[in-house]
């Protein structure tokens, strides 16, 4: 995955929050792999908030580093050797494609920010910390992600990483803005089970990501050229190999005792999650992820 040189990158659409607070872990000890599902599930589809822990107050919108992001991060060129770059160029990416997508239905995309925060960080949500992976509020209708995550899909899960591996897990978040937007998330009714409410969603934003993993080398951002200029075979195998990692029965049996149970199911078993990424790539069409309309999740 290799993004165009010459290309402007807009940091504007993300705001660096790691110039504040630690890593402070929830329940003495942080909420571990599973607890991460639980957690946000809890909150996002109830409303209650669970107890801060004694996390960091960050105010809403605050920009910490953003300046420095803003020094390092200007073209392409920068985004080829810096990850923090390459992050940013792959939220400008998706945020275009979406733009365009909303354009052509007649409707305005809402732009929105990806927070970048170590450690621990205070949402409209709740007060979350970095076990919980990267997520997607939608009470101020933001992403947060700790960078530290990719490395831990390549350590705790055994996952191959790589750049486009960073792409699909941001592509999958903002998938969620798409459904909050569409009003998509208020669907949902049912939080666990092999068909529930919440498989469904977290498949249509495994799709959604795919969608746009097609598009990206045409979809033109800021500087009107698109900021990727190829996706390799090898790409979309490493983002397969994570979404495999990052499936229900794959966190169950490896990380959570080693019992598969199909009812408490949240996200989608590692087949799942790869079938709908790839519904989304080969077909790059957003209504083709209509995974509330089948019986068939795979």
């Amino acid at each position: 995955m290799q993004f165009d040189e010459g290309a402007d990158l807009d940091v504007s659409q993300v705001s660096d929050l790691r110039g504040v607070g630690g890593r402070v872990a929830l329940g003495g000890g942080g909420l571990g792999i599973v607890g991460l599902i639980v957690y946000f599930l809890f909150q996002q589809f109830t409303g209650v908030q669970l107890p801060s822990g004694g996390l960091p107050q960050i105010g809403q919108g605050q920009q910490v580093e953003s300046g420095q992001l803003a020094e390092k991060c200007k073209t392409g060129a920068d985004a080829n050797k810096d990850e923090d770059c390459r992050v940013v160029a792959i939220i400008n990416s998706i945020q275009g494609f979406w733009k365009d997508q909303f354009a052509r239905s007649g409707k305005t995309y809402q732009v929105t920010t990806t927070n970048f925060f170590r450690g621990s960080v205070n949402t409209r949500c709740g007060n979350a910390t970095s076990a919980v992976g990267p997520f997607y509020c939608p009470a101020d209708s933001q992403v947060y992600i700790d960078l530290d995550f990719f490395q831990e899909l390549r350590t705790k899960f055994g996952a191959t990483g790589g750049p486009f591996v960073e792409a699909y897990v941001l592509a999958h978040e903002y998938g969620h803005h798409i459904q909050n937007l569409l009003g998509t998330s208020d669907r949902v009714r049912t939080r666990s089970g092999p068909t529930s409410d919440s498989v469904r969603l977290e498949l249509q934003a495994d799709c959604y990501a795919g969608a746009w993993g097609n598009a990206a080398t045409k979809t033109p951002t800021a500087s009107g050229r698109p900021l990727i200029t190829n996706i390799t075979q090898e790409d979309v195998n490493a983002a397969l190999d994570a979404a495999s990692r990052i499936g229900d029965d794959f966190i169950q049996k490896e990380l959570g005792g080693g019992r598969i149970d199909t009812t408490q199911f949240t996200h989608g078993s590692s087949a799942q999650r790869q079938k709908w990424f790839t519904t989304g790539l080969q077909t790059g069409d957003p209504a083709r992820c209509d995974t509330f309309g089948t019986n068939n999740l795979g």
